[in-house]
């Protein structure tokens, strides 16, 4: 298979998952200098260099190729040897002028359905969204909040042959934790004066990072400053999803990043107008 050297700005980073080949594996999408979203998956973050790392909104430069068996036109494979960061993430400094600056080269899609039906015509499997409001978010208990024994042996197998275990006389293997709760938005869009209401899952790592967060700052209580992040905090600003299908079922889709910028007055409109 052909690759190419791409330079992609890093827009999403879902919340890890178990894999038979790479321990644990995320899928990271961004876009290409001239707008194209690109999704990359997998990503096996613990077996990238810590001079590699890369965040979100941070440029980075690697070999990548189109996905086999995958017939997303936006999935790729990445060499992770080959990347290189192409500077600090982006500053969100001007109202995130360089973010919006950046983010203006994207398609957004004002109702769900619009960019469902863009997948039907023109097989578009990634794409932002912007909601007209945000109406609930759902937390829900997973039946089972910790691994299978299959899952737990695809997460731990590559450290034991890798070595990557703790000196402590015990050998305990560090393993990714599963999330014990499953996250939706409930949100409306307005289509000529329709409102329609739709219903996604959340898989953004931060959201996943931020339960954590809460759960050990609050423990029992991590409910409350959970939901005043995702639930109150983000839908007050100018909130815009990335979805993406699944592969396993192309007609699914999920919100695999969530983008926040401020909310602009219309005096720094005018100001930011000015600067582009």
């Amino acid at each position: 298979m052909v690759s190419r050297r791409e330079r992609i700005l890093i827009l999403c980073k879902t919340y890890p998952s178990p894999s038979g080949k790479h321990s644990e594996t995320s899928c990271v999408a961004g876009m290409s200098e001239t707008g194209a979203l690109i999704r990359l998956f997998p990503v096996p973050f613990r077996l990238i260099r810590d001079d590699q790392q890369f965040k979100k909104w941070q440029w980075i430069s690697a070999q990548i190729y189109p996905a086999n068996g995958d017939r997303r036109p936006e999935s790729h494979k990445i060499y992770v040897d080959t990347i290189s960061l192409d500077g600090a993430p982006m500053p969100t400094k001007g109202h995130w002028a360089a973010r919006r600056q950046a983010l203006s080269a994207l398609t957004v899609y004002d109702d769900f359905d619009a960019l469902d039906a863009a997948r039907v015509a023109d097989g578009v499997t990634l794409g932002l969204l912007r909601p007209k409001r945000v109406t609930g978010l759902q937390i829900t208990p997973l039946d089972n909040p910790q691994w299978t024994p299959d899952e737990l042996e695809k997460l731990v197998q590559h450290e034991k042959q890798a070595g990557l275990f703790e000196q402590d006389g015990e050998r305990e293997i560090k393993t990714l934790r599963k999330l014990p709760h499953a996250f939706h938005y409930t949100y409306e869009c307005e289509v000529g004066g329709e409102t329609r209401r739709y219903r996604h899952k959340i898989a953004d790592w931060e959201a996943g990072a931020l339960y954590w967060n809460c759960q050990r700052s609050h423990g029992a209580g991590w409910e409350t400053p959970f939901r005043a992040r995702i639930g109150k905090v983000l839908p007050a600003a100018d909130l815009h999803f990335l979805m993406g299908t699944i592969h396993r079922f192309p007609d699914q889709w999920m919100i695999v990043s969530l983008i926040y910028p401020p909310k602009m007055v219309a005096s720094v409109i005018a100001q930011t107008e000015l600067v582009f």
